[in-house]
This record gives structure tokens, sequence and C-alpha cells, in this order.
């Protein structure tokens, strides 16, 4: 993960994001995805809004900060978690941009900011040495269909194993 920890320690409350996340300023992934003058800005100004409630990563679309839930921080896969906050990151860059981050025009997994923010999580699951069919469970989410999941895989060519048992 190049660097990256999870401080798995901390309460609930608005924290910055390299205190969750330590390491994240000098990670490629996050480098890539803020290789301009925004950089600083995000790292000074964007914050992890622990929260207590059973859930996973989401942007505050108000404030551009990251949602996150203390018991996935605590207990979630670290491959998994450092996907989400790049996929969230990604979200935090379309909100800085203007960007329309629920177009409700487009089902999930056809979203075109849903799908940027995944290429550059799946992107750096390759890095990471994930197989298609680890990213494809990294994908499954339970918001979506069987039939949307295999879509969405397709768009980042991703081999699910339903697509692979027909």
């Amino acid at each position: 993960m190049n660097g990256v920890r999870i401080n798995r320690r901390l309460g609930s409350g608005l924290k910055a994001i390299t205190q969750v996340f330590p390491g994240l300023d000098s990670d490629p992934g996050f480098r890539a995805i803020f290789n301009d003058g925004l950089r600083p800005k995000v790292l000074a100004e964007t914050r992890v809004h622990l929260v207590p409630e059973d859930t996973y990563a989401y942007i505050d679309d108000e404030r551009g900060n990251v949602v996150l839930g203390l018991e996935y921080l605590r207990t979630g896969d670290e491959r998994t978690l450092y996907l989400d906050i790049l996929h969230e990151l990604v979200h935090i860059r379309q909100w800085h941009e203007g960007k329309e981050l629920w177009d409700r025009r487009f089902a999930y997994v056809d979203r075109p900011t849903e799908i940027e923010a995944y290429r550059v999580a799946v992107a750096s699951a390759r890095e990471l040495g994930m197989s298609d069919r680890e990213i494809s469970d990294y994908l499954r989410v339970e918001w979506t269909s069987r039939t949307e999941h295999e879509r969405l895989c397709r768009h980042l060519g991703v081999k699910s194993p339903e697509s692979r048992a027909h």
C-alpha cells in the first residue's frame, strides 16, 4: 500500500485525512489523483468524519469531507480501506471541480463519476497484485444487482466470476 497505514485507534469526530491514513500524502496513488496545485489544499482541508454508524465510506458533498464508519475503520480489510479512500478522494477531486457526484440520470454502475473513481481503485488494486476475482469481489456492493455488478466489471475491464460462468 505504498507506505499508507491505517490508524484504527481513533474515536468519532473530524480528523485530518493523514491522521486516519498516515503516509497518504506520499502515496503514488494519492499523488496521481492530485497531481496539481490542489494537493496541498486537499491535505490541509479534507477531513475524515468518523461516525459511530455502521457505514462504509462516502462523501459529504456539502463540506467536501469523507465520512467513514468507525466499525469499518477498525475491522475492515486493509486493502479495501486503502482502495476505498482512493476512490473517495477521486470524488473529492470531482467535488472541487464542481462535478455532479450523484447524477441520477445514470444508474450507479454507469455513472461517469463512479466509473472514474473505480478506475483509480482498480488500477491500484492491480498494482497491489490483486487478481480479477479479488477485484471483482471488491466491486461487489450490496446496493447493486448481479447484472449491475457484471456491467460495472465490464466497464472497468475486470473479469467477474459470473461472466466467466456463461
